[in-house]
C-alpha cells in the first residue's frame, strides 16, 4: 500500500505511515491489546471491537497505522458514526448537522514508542488525509476521560474545544471535544476561569452557562481546565 509518510523516532530508527485495511485487523487488535495490558487505570481507555473496526475499515472511516518494517507501532483512527441517541452531536448542541459530524476514535501508540510524538504526528496526517478526500464533514468530535492527561493534551493541541461533560459508555465520565474542521483561526476568548478537571460539577455548570473548556494548565500536580466563552 502507498506510504504517506516517512518519519524518523528519537532513537534514529526510519518508520512508515500507511492508511490500514481489513488485512491489517490482526495486527491492529493486538497493539489495542498490549496498550490495553499497560494501563494503570483500565477506565481511561474506551477500546473499540473487532466489529467497530471493521465498520470502519469498510468504509465508514479512516484508520492510519506507523510502521517500523512490518511491525505497526501506533495508529489513529476516524469513524462516521450511526445517527442514533447516542451521537455526541447532540450532547453539543450540533442536533441539525449529525450527518457533518465524524468522530475521531482510538488512538494507540506500543508502550514501548511513547515519547515519539506519534499520536500527535498521526492526529496531523489523518485530519489531512480527511480533507483530502471526496466526504465532506464540518466537524470532529471525541471523548476523553477526565483523568486521561496524555489524550487531553492532545486534543487541547489540536484546537478542539469541550463542549460537554457527560456520562456515557454505560455511565463512564467523559468530556466531549468539538472543533470545526474548516476552521484556521484561533477563537478569542472574552472571559476565562480556570477549574481543576476533577471539579466535575463546577465544570458542567460552566458548560451549560455557554462556556467552553480551551487549554488544559498544570500548577504542580493538579490539573486544570481553562473556560472561555466567545
Amino acid at each position: 500500500m502507498n506510504t504517506i509518510y516517512n518519519g524518523i523516532i528519537n532513537d534514529g530508527t526510519n518508520y512508515t505511515v500507511r492508511k490500514l485495511a481489513l488485512n491489517d485487523l490482526d495486527n491492529i487488535l493486538q497493539l489495542q491489546r498490549i496498550v490495553a495490558e499497560t494501563l494503570t487505570n483500565k477506565e481511561t481507555l474506551q477500546t473499540l471491537s473487532e466489529q467497530e473496526y471493521q465498520y470502519i475499515l469498510n468504509g465508514k472511516g479512516l484508520l492510519l497505522g506507523a510502521f517500523i518494517e512490518e511491525k505497526l507501532i501506533a495508529f489513529r483512527a476516524l469513524m462516521v458514526p450511526p445517527i442514533d441517541e447516542e451521537h455526541l452531536g447532540l450532547a453539543i448542541g450540533l442536533e441539525k448537522e449529525l450527518d457533518k459530524i465524524i468522530y475521531q476514535e482510538i488512538s494507540m501508540v506500543n508502550p514501548k514508542y511513547r515519547g515519539n510524538r506519534l499520536q500527535q504526528q498521526l492526529g496531523q496526517l489523518i485530519m489531512e488525509t480527511l480533507n483530502k478526500s471526496s466526504v465532506s464533514f464540518k466537524y470532529v468530535c471525541c471523548t476523553v476521560a477526565p483523568s486521561n492527561i496524555p489524550s487531553l493534551k492532545d486534543k487541547f493541541n489540536q484546537g478542539m474545544t469541550v463542549g460537554a461533560l457527560i456520562e456515557i459508555y454505560s455511565g463512564k465520565l467523559r468530556y466531549v471535544f468539538v472543533k470545526k474542521i474548516t476552521d484556521s483561526e484561533k477563537p478569542q476568548w472574552n472571559k476565562t476561569k480556570k477549574v481543576p478537571t476533577d471539579q466535575i460539577e463546577e465544570q458542567q455548570k460552566l458548560l451549560q452557562d455557554g462556556w467552553h473548556g480551551y487549554k488544559l494548565e498544570q500548577n504542580n500536580n493538579q490539573y486544570f481546565v481553562l473556560y472561555g466563552k466567545l
